[in-house]
């Protein structure tokens, strides 16, 4: 069934009536200006307008028009007729069939966003209350907001109050339930299916912002998860599950993320923001220690010492042809160790010297440090050709093996575009409603 997209024009009167509904500020104030309280429709037009947008949860939008009761739909691109319906349900009921089924009533309204409404997700009652949004494989196998295959790019954006924990956030990340080693196994077992998605931080930075993406929907680097993740170094604010009003207001954070396929660049973002981020010593850090392995198992490869053919696939190889700079580290007679900075890496190399002094060959490489942020993908995203292969897209959660506890946080937007936003972009999308939210009325 074809849903059909209603829009009302919050005009700058109505927009304050609202204001005054919530607060109780006076009609005869001083009006504030269009241009710092924008409506609702302006709000909403920054984003639809711009060009690559595949589908936006607002959260205002319901099956039944704007502020209806029914289920969340996106606004999508002129033309498509889409609207990417989020249905309620339990992680717990669908794959261990333990708990209740979950209702719109699992996900609390705050009544207040950037664009004037927000859903909550809640630290878990139990192991058995997992309430996710989910729209099904079902409904957006091969549409545009299926992005996957070559030559295909990426951007995801989340408004949000972030309260606590280090897993999902948005995306259409199954990550499985065949998950070997889990000590509560669920009777459903079904493949991952990670295409890309959005994180908080996860072992890399607890809080900060992670983007992870997938070439085979699977694992990689031989460990049993998927490794591929660019990370802020930055944490979100982290408000109190316990704050109100405008305390709570103040809370309002941006992230998202950008894969570029022509350039192979994943970036994180926080409230506009991407900086570089290099993990230095990345053999002992706990999540890029995987991919330091697999950029060691490349050289040995492109050394031609023998590697299995099972790790073939497992390598981490960013262009390392020219340096950016090189200096130093230490000389003597018989040879040179220098560390070259490239866009992705910083190695170490011994080159010995001839009898003439001269360098001969190179000794060693040894990975300094790998940059987390951006992230070189040398792949293209995960591309399911049947349903079966394919997973949902998931908001406030994604699909595992464990049960442990989720994200808790309060969502007021999802945006997904079909390109690589530029950073301006990117900026002035994260900029939208921060610091001025709209107030809705609850009824």
């Amino acid at each position: 069934m074809k849903i059909k997209q209603t829009r009302t024009k919050f005009t700058l009167p109505l927009f304050t009536a609202l204001v005054v509904a919530q607060t109780g500020i006076s009609r005869a104030a001083p009006p504030v200006s269009e241009s710092r309280l924008q409506t609702y429709e302006e709000r909403v037009e920054s984003v639809t307008e711009t060009p690559g947008l595949v589908a936006f949860w607002d959260f205002v939008q319901r099956e039944e028009g704007v502020n209806g009761t029914g289920k969340f739909v996106a606004h999508t691109a002129k033309g498509d007729e889409h609207r990417y319906v989020l249905e309620p349900h339990n992680i717990s009921v669908d794959y261990w069939h333990q708990g209740e089924e979950a209702s719109l009533a699992d996900f609390p309204l705050l009544n207040r966003g950037p664009f004037g409404q927000a859903v909550q997700f809640r630290d878990p009652k139990s192991e058995t209350d997992l309430p996710v949004l989910m729209v099904p494989r079902s409904l957006l196998h091969d549409t545009p907001l299926d992005i996957k295959g070559p030559g295909k790019s990426v951007t995801m954006l989340v408004w949000l109050i972030y309260q606590g924990e280090d897993h999902g956030i948005a995306g259409m990340w199954l990550e499985g339930t065949d998950t070997p080693g889990v000590k509560d196994p669920a009777p459903v077992q079904v493949k991952g299916a990670r295409q890309f998605g959005l994180f908080a931080g996860l072992g890399a930075n607890p809080g900060g912002v992670s983007a992870h993406i997938s070439e085979n929907g699977l694992s990689t680097f031989g460990d049993r998860y998927a490794r591929h993740m660019s990370t802020t170094s930055e944490k979100m604010k982290k408000i109190s599950v316990d704050a109100k009003g405008a305390d709570l207001d103040k809370g309002w954070s941006t992230i998202g993320f950008t894969f570029d396929s022509q350039t192979k660049a994943v970036r994180s973002f926080l409230d506009g923001s991407s900086s570089e981020v290099w993990v230095e010593n990345p053999e002992k850090d706990r999540h890029y220690k995987y991919a330091a392995e697999a950029w060691q198992k490349g050289k040995l490869a492109a050394s031609k010492q023998p590697v299995a053919d099972s790790e073939a696939n497992e390598f981490y190889s960013p262009p390392e042809t020219t340096p950016l700079s090189e200096k130093i580290v230490s000389e003597t007679a018989g040879e040179r160790v220098v560390e070259r900075t490239y866009e992705y890496t910083k190695v170490r190399v011994t080159l010995r010297k001839d009898s003439q002094g001269q360098v001969s060959e190179t000794v060693s490489s040894a990975l300094v440090a790998l940059k987390s942020n951006p992230y070189w993908f040398g792949h293209d995203i995960y591309a399911p050709r049947t349903l079966a292969e394919g997973g949902p897209f998931t908001v406030g959660r994604v699909i595992h093996s464990n049960r442990h506890k989720t994200l808790s946080a309060y969502i007021g937007g999802v945006a997904v575009f079909d390109r690589a936003l530029t950073s301006e972009e990117m900026a002035c999308l994260s900029a939208i409603g921060r610091d001025q939210p709209i107030i809705t009325p609850s009824k």
